[in-house]
């Protein structure tokens, strides 16, 4: 039977076959890997961790990282949360998503630590033994928090696994739960799409607080007893060591990735000569058709553009590997749940007519959690509209027009723009703010923010720019502030962020 949870899609692998890897590290066998997921369970669980209790993951990329997913999720919900997000930020999210139990690495100096004690969440340090296997790990628990016998039940498909804060148009962050079920069902799609086996080795590039990362290159390859090798993080200058030293046979990562490693190919000819690879994949943003065919001509392998969101458990839609047909340009058919593009009325439109995209299948998150605005706005019936506007050919192959929404897509990473205008607006000469997207050449999107001051007061752009620095994540702070003496109006009074960037100019 296909896996309904985590525990039962860990079963796969071979007992002495490699689950976990790190360049120049010591791997971990799917043996290991599942008594480790079982001794972290029963020490979370002896702590009074239960099914559906929230667990904040605060840990750099790494193979301790994908353990500890795995572990959490294995026994309750994992709830990861980058690293670099500032004091005001991990507030926010540790409450709204009320944190029973914060994990971060041992001797890690992190605003996390100081906000979870300001709200009384126990905080347990995750102490590596990379010499027993990549991933290995125990937990350090506060002082006093005596382990209790017993452990509850296991969780069950329809248990959350995974919960995930998705940026909208509201100045308050959407919390995305995904059952056990959504994710097992979104990486049986994802190695179907792949033709993924227990002789892959896929080399992790992506962060593991992102839905590509936990999802593609984590989750998926593990379901079919395949090697996750996982890096530190992406960085240009040590991917073709990597490459070359581990040797995988594919990896998936976003545009502004790829283009920074097509950026180091001419002096790693010799790697780009031996390396292993069948295909490469991009998602999260679209991939411009320079890059794919750089990419393709560069490494002589198919790259693959599939389309995702955090609400679908990633993979909505996806080319397909040849024999099968790829359209450069689009983001393939479906890649698991149904697809249809629709009116302003739910209504599917006829081929070639753009309109919505909306979804529907065993990856798709049942609701928003808490927000019933939120959630009579995001579905028709049973069909979540994902905000973005697209076409579909005779083929099924569908071609995303734009966006509906005002998200700001910076190269992978959502920005909701009014929690940025929210921060500019605590400044003290700040009167009017619009934060919107910007054309970018590598990223898509970049972040831009329109102000007006006050009358009599002053600012810098850079000012204004070191101000957000203090509490926003470096990805969302604008790139380009323009302080005018008026923001441009839409037809009807209304300040509007669509459009802005070409009524000013830029791009």
């Amino acid at each position: 039977m296909a896996a309904q949870t985590i525990i039962d899609l860990l079963k796969t692998g071979a007992d002495d076959a490699t689950a976990l890897s790190t360049p120049g590290g010591t791997p971990l066998a799917y043996k290991a890997l599942r008594t480790l997921v079982s001794q972290i369970g029963d020490a979370l669980t002896g702590r009074g961790i239960a099914a559906n209790d929230r667990v904040a993951l605060v840990l750099d990329n790494g193979p301790e990282m994908a353990a500890a997913f795995l572990c959490v999720t294995g026994c309750a919900t994992a709830a990861p949360l980058n690293p670099n997000y500032r004091a005001d930020e991990f507030e926010f999210y540790l409450t709204d998503l009320r944190a029973k139990l914060l994990i971060v690495a041992k001797d890690k100096d992190s605003p996390c630590v100081a906000v979870a004690d300001k709200l009384d969440i126990p905080i347990a340090r995750l102490v590596p033994h990379p010499e027993k296997g990549a991933g290995t790990f125990t937990l350090e628990f506060p002082k006093g928090t005596a382990a209790m016998s017993g452990r509850g039940a296991a969780p069950g498909p329809s248990d959350i696994a995974l919960v995930l804060h998705t940026s909208g148009t509201t100045s308050r962050p959407k919390i995305v739960p995904l059952s056990n079920a959504n994710i097992c069902a979104s990486a049986r799609h994802i190695t179907r799409t792949l033709k993924l086996t227990d002789k892959d080795k896929g080399l992790v590039i992506m962060p593991l607080f992102h839905i590509h990362g936990l999802i593609a290159a984590l989750s998926s390859p593990l379901s079919v007893g395949g090697e996750v090798c996982c890096s530190t993080g992406f960085n240009a200058l040590k991917f073709f060591g990597w490459l070359g030293e581990t040797k995988p046979t594919w990896y998936s990562g976003v545009p502004t990735m790829h283009q920074a490693i097509l950026t180091r190919v001419a002096s790693n000819q010799d790697v780009i000569a031996s390396h292993r690879l069948r295909f490469i994949r991009s998602s999260s943003s679209s991939m411009p058709l320079r890059v794919i065919s750089e990419l393709e001509s560069t490494f002589k392998v198919p790259v693959i553009e599939a389309y995702g969101m955090t609400e679908a458990t990633h993979q909505m839609a996806s080319n397909a590997l040849p024999p099968g047909k790829r359209k450069p340009g689009t983001v393939g058919p479906s890649g698991g749940p149904e697809i249809r593009i629709s009116d302003l009325e739910g209504k599917t439109v006829p081929i070639g007519t753009p309109g919505e995209i909306v979804i529907r299948g065993p990856n798709v998150m049942k609701e928003y959690e808490n927000n019933p605005k939120a959630n009579a706005e995001a579905f028709y019936g049973d069909w979540f509209r994902t905000g973005d506007q697209g076409t579909m050919d005779e083929d099924g192959y569908v071609t995303i027009v734009g966006r509906l929404k005002e998200i700001i897509n910076r190269g992978g990473e959502k920005v909701s723009p009014r929690e940025v205008d929210e921060i500019l607006m605590e400044h003290a000469s700040v009167h009017q703010c619009v934060t919107f997207g910007m054309p970018h050449d590598m990223l898509g999107e970049e972040v831009a923010a329109a102000i007006v001051l006050k009358q009599g007061a002053t600012a810098t752009e850079k000012e204004l720019r070191d101000f957000a620095k203090v509490k926003l994540a470096d990805f969302k702070v604008p790139r380009k502030i323009l302080i005018l003496d008026a923001i441009p109006l839409g037809a009807t009074g209304k300040l509007q962020r669509i459009g802005l960037a070409q009524k000013l100019g830029l791009g």
